[in-house]
């Protein structure tokens, strides 16, 4: 049925895209090779455009379109012997979806066996659906007849002589198909189906403009992380379990080399050892869960309310509740293997300071991992090469120049002042989790005051302990606190009095995107009614105020309806109640007067949350074409409906359509230039008045 449905979507949608032209980018030609009496081999031949790609059937799910090769009529005929073979296929990752597709360029071939069954006519009916893709992309369908008693084939294009329930399943011996004349090529009802949406991937297509800046903005989100990770390796380098290591293993190497040079090499070798495996356990992250799994982990409530309690527990370790250590006997039995000298006992000293070092370095990396793993692809691993480097870099640089070691503060108190410093900042970063859980649940639970009051109490305490006036289990007596620690303290009491006015709806732009927005509050308009954002009109019967008081739709039917009452073209925001960006461009850049002006006054504005977990009715409940999953709940759809028809699954995303919901302009993600934003959406706005 899902062939049959298909196949019927394919021929239907022909009489609207015949009008902008059909192409067919492939070209077929099929032959039978003879095996014996009984068994034969179809041969299909693809000669493919230049710059365009035909995706496998071994293609994996959620990238483009797999091939979907139908033998009709099969029952009682014949059987297939095998599976169908594909000549070698290209590989590319496709950054969009974040998985490998397997494609042919140039040229294809399939083959397939088939044995015929006694009583058989011998008439062998193959329908192939594919995808083929460029700048656009094109779902194309042939179906081809293969006549084994005279050992020819050919290609039919004209579908009309043969009813479509008939070719989903197993035709009489009396349908024939009707072969196509020249004419008939042109005027026929095929299988074309083409779709103007933005391509897969194509690796030897030239890059647009849209691509690039795709790319671009993919490197700045893993430099972020990398960036990131690098300042907790260094973070990681001031805590008691670590810092002390520095002149003991520094000070091991040049005394046990022959020479300066091979305490350098060795202190090297160590440091590269350090890097390789914390990357290697970023690899394992990656490769255990796979990219596209990471992603989705981010608005998925058990794993938010598992790292709530993880980075919980982390918060407590570090402020001295208790120490987390692996088990004394790994250390121990990597300490033995570190005593065999040579790159392997280098290679062992580095893990044994990755096993010593874990109370203190397990949380941190723990956090790094729990952050990388919601950006999904290969930031676990860019996180846990930032991380290593910067732990890594202090040991080799101070084995080439030994005397930099006189110049290192003494170890002390101040090393567990870092130690609670971190704890504090895991505490209120272990709330972000819990506030994304109640978010996609939409509980009400953690609304955005409840989540400032939090957030003052965490970083008003870390003040506190600052200026001194809170002790922790492992402090060290003291009667006075240095000007760093001073300086310090102030910084955090700043930013608890910038929090405060959160409370009565002030935007606090700085930390957008982390507590939950003005519209998740116990007062949406602010204490007593009135945040400054008001709605520009009255809202329409659908619509609620939403981000910065502009009426908002979360029915896409409901809100292209109105879009069309009012003549206005239609803002499709696709969100997610968890996405930090989302709530970025809402704060920072709808903010802006002239934005805002927009979005009030000339679009209607449609949110569709893909992370909604509300199921829909179990009649509207589908199996997806584009993806093959089951489509359950109200972010489900808004989900397969991007990647049906936009190709992407990344939020924050915006489309501009106008009443026959046509693209207006080139749909955008996250833009945080306030102007590049405001002449986007002025383009759209204007070629809806044209």
């Amino acid at each position: 049925m899902k062939k049959f449905g298909l196949l019927l979507l394919l021929i239907v949608s022909f009489a609207g895209t015949y009008a902008q032209g059909v192409k067919h980018p492939v070209k077929w030609t099929s032959k039978i090779e003879k095996k014996s009496d009984t068994e034969y081999v179809l041969v299909f031949n693809a000669v493919i455009e230049e710059s365009w790609h035909m995706y496998s059937q071994f293609t994996p799910d959620g990238g483009a379109l797999p091939m979907v090769i139908t033998f009709n009529n099969q029952k009682g005929n014949y059987t297939l012997v095998g599976k169908t073979q594909e000549s070698k296929t290209e590989k590319a990752f496709n950054d969009i979806f974040e998985v490998d597709e397997y494609f042919w360029s140039h040229t294809a071939q399939l083959k397939q066996t088939v044995k015929l069954a006694p009583a058989s006519n011998k008439v062998v009916q193959v329908t192939l659906d594919y995808q083929v893709c460029k700048e656009s992309c094109i779902q194309d369908g042939n179906l081809f007849e293969f006549d084994l008693a005279k050992m020819a084939s050919k290609e039919v294009k004209n579908f009309k002589n043969i009813p479509l329930a008939v070719l989903a399943t197993d035709p009489p011996a009396g349908a024939q198909p009707v072969e196509a004349t020249v004419t008939d090529t042109v005027k026929a009802t095929d299988t074309a189906k083409t779709q103007v949406v933005p391509a897969p991937k194509d690796e030897t297509a030239k890059p647009d403009v849209k691509a690039a800046k795709d790319e671009e903005k993919g490197k700045d989100g893993l430099f972020t992380i990398f960036f990131v990770a690098f300042l907790s390796g260094f973070a990681a380098l001031l805590t008691p379990c670590v810092f002390p290591m520095i002149p003991m293993t520094v000070s091991f190497f040049t005394k046990q080399s022959k020479s300066k040079a091979a305490g350098v090499r060795n202190a090297i070798t160590y440091g590269i050892s350090i890097i390789v495996i914390y990357v290697l356990l970023g690899s394992l992250v990656t490769g255990i869960f796979g990219a596209d799994s990471l992603n989705a982990l981010s608005t998925n409530v058990a794993f938010n309310l598992i790292f709530f309690v993880l980075l919980i527990v982390f918060a407590c370790s570090f402020l001295g509740a208790f120490e987390i250590m692996l088990p004394n006997s790994w250390a121990n039995k990597v300490d033995r293997q570190a005593d065999r000298g040579g790159i392997i006992g280098i290679l062992f000293m580095a893990l044994a300071l990755a096993i010593v070092s874990f109370s203190c370095t397990g949380p941190i990396v723990g956090t790094l991992l729990v952050e990388a793993a919601s950006k999904g692809g290969l930031a676990p691993v860019i996180g846990m090469f930032g991380f290593s480097l910067a732990l890594a870099l202090p040991f080799m640089l101070f084995a080439m120049f030994p005397g930099w070691l006189n110049s290192l503060p003494k170890s002390g108190g101040w090393l567990n002042t870092v130690k609670v410093f971190l704890g504090f900042l895991e505490l209120a970063l272990a709330f972000k989790f819990l506030s994304n859980a109640d978010l996609v649940l939409q509980l009400h639970y953690l609304e955005r005051e409840t989540f400032l009051a939090i957030w003052i109490a965490v970083f008003g305490a870390l003040a506190l302990y600052m200026f001194g006036k809170i002790k922790m289990p492992h402090d060290t007596p003291g009667g006075f606190i240095s000007v760093g620690r001073l300086l310090l303290g102030l910084l955090v009491l700043s930013f608890t009095i910038y929090l405060i006015p959160g409370l009565w709806g002030a935007p606090l732009k700085l930390i957008s995107g982390f507590p939950p927005s003005q519209t998740y509050s116990e007062s949406p308009f602010g204490f007593g009614g009135s945040s400054g954002v008001t709605t520009a009109v009255a809202l329409p019967e659908g619509a609620h105020s939403g981000p910065q008081g502009i009426a908002a739709f979360e029915d896409y039917d409901k809100a292209l309806a109105y879009a069309k009452k009012t003549n206005k073209p239609l803002l499709i925001d696709f969100t997610g109640y968890a996405c930090v960006n989302c709530r970025k461009m809402e704060d920072n850049v709808w903010s802006d007067k002239r934005i805002l002006s927009v979005l009030n006054n000339d679009v209607v504005l449609v949110s569709l949350y893909v992370d909604f977990k509300e199921e829909l009715p179990e009649s509207e409940q589908y199996i997806s074409e584009t993806t093959g999953k089951h489509i359950k709940t109200i972010g489900n759809k808004w989900s397969d409906m991007q990647i049906r028809k936009y190709k992407t699954n990344s939020q924050p995303y915006y489309v501009l359509v106008n009443n026959k919901e046509e693209n207006l302009n080139e749909p955008v993600g996250y833009t945080p230039d306030i102007e590049e934003y405001l002449k986007w959406l002025q383009e759209g706005v204007a070629n809806y008045k044209k």
